[in-house]
């Protein structure tokens, strides 16, 4: 579990946690990461479990104890509110020149997508590409500041692929409008990396009170929308330097294309193919 955030480990081990150990995740991420900071007794309290049941929760998602599993809380709530200005940085090869900067940028943008790779369950990954390609109800994509571009990549591909996309407008009052159209059961696919975008939040809580089954596509430290989400897709994105590089959620939504589009190949080609031959 090394490298992977709270929430994120919470998502991996949801399966295994027993009822009353699934009432302190969920409480844990309904109000993430607030919660987690409060004293154990509170957390109880509030999530509706035992002390006990608490403590446990923290072992089953591998930290060794109470003070560990608030250290990492800290942790990553100082890393998710880092500006670029406040991220560690290289200054090697500034003074004389760097004729190798391309060639260790690439290397570590390499290693992202492994990691990224290792991050994702694949029943997650394979779960998100077959609720595309059943294509039951509509789907709604969103994105952020730096990702609202994801998500008008996808779209263009899943309009090919799919009936009923759709890309939620950047403009709040088009984007109510739009919302208005959410029934329950459609998908919706939200994009938002660090520093996290709080309108982004506000539309996930708006989709979950409409049951929309949502998607969310973050980085390693997860955005305050996982707690809306039934699945959730981590990428690996930093990289030592003032910006974060969001190549490995583009390979991502490539990945998801292809596999969605293999997926759905029947219909899909003949979509395809109509399209073409307008």
């Amino acid at each position: 579990m090394e490298g992977k955030t709270v929430a994120g480990r919470i998502h991996e081990a949801i399966h295994r946690l027993t009822a009353a150990e699934k009432r302190a995740a969920r409480g844990l991420l309904g109000s993430y990461p607030t919660l987690g900071l409060a004293p154990v007794a509170e957390f109880g309290q509030q999530a509706g479990a035992s002390s006990a049941t608490v403590l446990r929760f923290v072992s089953q998602i591998g930290y060794k104890s109470y003070p560990d599993f608030q250290r990492a809380l800290r942790d990553e709530l100082e890393q998710r509110s880092k500006s670029p200005l406040q991220r560690s940085h290289s200054t090697a090869g500034v003074a004389d020149g760097d004729n190798n900067f391309l060639g260790r940028f690439a290397t570590q943008a390499t290693e992202n997508l492994r990691d990224t790779a290792d991050l994702i369950p694949a029943s997650e990954f394979e779960a998100v590409c077959a609720r595309l390609a059943e294509a039951k109800g509509a789907c709604f994509l969103a994105g952020g500041r730096f990702t609202d571009f994801l998500a008008g990549y996808m779209e263009a591909h899943l309009r090919l692929i799919r009936p009923g996309i759709r890309r939620l407008d950047g403009r709040p009052a088009t984007r109510a409008d739009q919302l208005i159209d959410v029934r329950p059961g459609d998908t919706a696919i939200i994009f938002d990396v660090r520093r996290y975008d709080a309108e982004l939040v506000d539309v996930a809580t708006e989709l979950a009170s409409r049951r929309a089954h949502i998607v969310l596509i973050t980085d390693e430290w997860m955005s305050p929308v996982s707690r809306f989400a039934k699945l959730v897709l981590p990428c690996r994105t930093e990289m030592g330097r003032t910006w974060d590089a969001n190549g490995s959620l583009f390979t991502l939504v490539e990945a998801i294309i292809a596999r969605t589009t293999e997926l759905a190949w029947t219909t899909a080609s003949k979509r395809m193919g109509a399209i073409e031959g307008q």
